[in-house]
């Protein structure tokens, strides 16, 4: 039988990728912060690297990237199967809450751009909003884990 796009977004690489990629988001994004310095978890060996803002910043956007892509292979697929499996209650909530992380940063770094205003208010109420989006989405992964939660219905 033919592997379709659709099948391959389930596949068990593709969701280790996924997961990991979330992992490194996670991490390099709560770096940023920066939490591991001032409470010390930076000081301890191996882990320093966590504390360089440009470094955790660069990983960031590397895995923003990596997750921009997989979202779309997964995004193409599910739309160019033929029988097209419905997104269950907890991945539908998933998939908002995915959305609105995406959009929130995109627009995060279009505020980095030169030339491109943002009032200082629309800047902390965006940072606050996709840190936000970030442990809800955090609460329903663990929540869907725990669960055995699929994204999908079986097609």
């Amino acid at each position: 039988m033919a592997r379709t796009a659709a099948t391959l977004g389930s596949s068990s690489a593709f969701r280790r990728l996924y997961a990991l990629t979330l992992v490194a988001l996670a991490i390099s994004g709560f770096a940023q912060m920066p939490i591991f310095k001032r409470y010390y978890i930076a000081d301890i060996p191996g882990l320093g690297w966590l504390a360089q803002y440009y470094l955790t910043h660069l990983i960031h956007y590397l895995g923003a990237a990596l997750l921009l892509g997989l979202v779309a292979y997964a995004v193409t697929g599910w739309l160019s199967g033929q029988r097209r499996p419905r997104l269950t209650g907890s991945g539908a909530v998933r998939a908002v809450l995915l959305g609105g992380l995406v959009v929130t940063g995109v627009l995060r770094v279009i505020k980095n751009f030169s030339g491109v205003y943002m009032p200082a208010d629309w800047i902390v109420f965006l940072n606050m909003l996709h840190l936000a989006l970030v442990m809800a989405y955090i609460v329903a992964a663990i929540w869907a884990a725990v669960g055995k939660k699929r994204w999908t219905t079986q097609p």
